[in-house]
């Protein structure tokens, strides 16, 4: 398990961290944020969603749970906020949607407990003070060789540890 931590300045910076994750993240890639209110997860996920669609708006799905971006690559986006228990998750078609060959962004995945694959990406964000974030990634999917040339490419090389 390989792991390393960044740290965002701002809503965009935090959003083109995103953008710049999505490309290396093959197809059937789960990635579950974890975080308390406010601590980033839709900026980054919105970052996510543009690589798929250009400039097409996103928001947090909320409301319908589950948002869909992309053509040629799919974009899953998924809100467990107002979820009321894992049950709830799997009347949705949540095992559908994590065994596609799309890629699939889980906020608050805590509440989906015991039902997220072990193979995932998993990003820990955390109020640092003001609109700076601590994002702490744990890898539990992609391979060596792709982890190692996304942290050169994020430019995250001298932050690189391995574990935590």
């Amino acid at each position: 398990m390989d792991n390393f931590e960044c740290v965002t300045h701002s809503a965009e910076e935090t959003e083109s961290l995103g953008e710049r994750l999505a490309p290396w993240l093959p197809p059937g890639t789960v990635v579950a944020l974890h975080g308390e209110l406010a601590t980033g997860k839709t900026c980054l996920t919105r970052g996510m969603a543009r690589y798929f669609t250009g400039d097409t708006p996103v928001h947090s799905p909320t409301f319908t749970l589950v948002n869909e971006y992309g053509r040629d690559r799919i974009l899953y986006h998924l809100d467990l906020y107002r979820l009321g228990g894992p049950e709830e998750l799997l009347t949705l078609g949540y095992e559908d949607i994590v065994e596609t060959d799309g890629v699939c962004v889980i906020e608050w995945a805590d509440r989906a407990e015991g039902l997220l694959p072990e193979e995932r990406l998993d990003i820990y964000l955390e109020h640092v003070g003001g609109d700076t974030r601590r994002l702490r990634f744990v890898n539990r999917c992609l391979d060596e060789a792709t982890w190692e040339a996304l942290i050169r490419e994020l430019g995250l090389h001298d932050r690189y540890t391995r574990p935590l």
